[in-house]
């Protein structure tokens, strides 16, 4: 007996947000919680068979997403901008899909993608904040001036070959990464750090920030830090800020189905302005 043809499929695109604390990262890992195997398991079940989830970057345990993107390869008598709101019916409370669509067959999440952007928030508040906790780097050792670390990230502008922010591990073959933009800006307490890329090497954006947190600190000059990415000094950069800090912000599209409201930025910045006074715990 002949097997049976493959059944047609349609190409299906998630813009997904998670709360990265209590996974170990996106990509599928032996006897741990993961974001794709969480997915994944929920589209199996659905629609009866081993289903592969594809996304943009694979974001490491603990860290945040306001707008991750994923495709995968569906039936066809779903249509595309219903997976939605079926996954979500059985989703667990810290990952959400904002949207689906349907895309081209040859539409990829990752390889399709012209750049990611991340964010990093710092609270550097001496008193603790519940409410901020969970998203940012609760730094208050030091004052950390934001206009140095400014000054150190312009010259990471461009394409460099950053071996220097690059951790152990990693198949990427090479270190090279073009840099879109990188800014740093203060609103009172909180301070953010923001990266645009074509992609990011392996642990690149909290090694990033734990240097540059130096240069806030004035332990670090700008021009100490550019030379030591510049000359691949790996054994100078020692200290990964906290995962819990770090957000992948967004990811851009040539040809995106999606419009701004969905994806462009879905992590509002934290405001003290905004919080009650009783959520400063002292």
């Amino acid at each position: 007996m002949l097997p049976s043809a493959p059944l047609p499929t349609q190409r299906v695109a998630l813009v997904i947000q998670y709360l990265g604390t209590h996974f170990h990262g996106w990509q599928r890992q032996p006897q741990q919680r993961t974001v794709q195997e969480e997915i994944e398991t929920v589209l199996e079940a659905i629609v009866g068979h081993a289903v592969r989830l594809h996304a943009a970057g694979r974001t490491d345990s603990g860290v945040h997403a306001a707008a991750q993107v994923a495709h995968f390869d569906a039936p066809l008598h779903i249509p595309a901008d219903r997976w939605a709101s079926i996954l979500n019916a059985r989703m667990p409370s810290d990952v959400l899909i904002r949207a689906s669509s349907l895309v081209s067959p040859t539409w990829h999440a990752r390889f399709s993608a012209l750049w990611r952007r991340y964010r990093y928030t710092l609270y550097t508040d001496p008193r603790p904040n519940l409410f901020i906790r969970p998203f940012a780097w609760h730094y208050y050792y030091e004052p950390l001036d934001e206009v140095l670390i400014r000054e150190a990230l312009c010259p990471l502008l461009g394409r460099h070959h950053l071996s220097a922010f690059h951790r152990a591990g990693s198949d990427r073959p090479h270190s090279w990464v073009n840099v879109q933009a990188a800014e740093c800006k203060r609103d009172g307490s909180l301070v953010y750090i923001e990266v645009q890329a074509s992609g990011f090497l392996y642990g690149m954006m909290r090694l990033l920030v734990g240097m540059l947190v130096q240069v806030g600190r004035g332990m670090r000059s700008p021009l100490s830090f550019t030379e030591i990415w510049a000359t691949e000094q790996r054994e100078q950069v020692k200290y990964a800020a906290p995962a819990q800090g770090l957000c992948l912000l967004r990811v851009g599209y040539p040809d995106f189905p999606f419009p701004p409201e969905v994806w462009y930025d879905t992590q509002p910045a934290l405001t003290l302005a905004t919080l009650p006074e009783r959520s400063l715990v002292v």
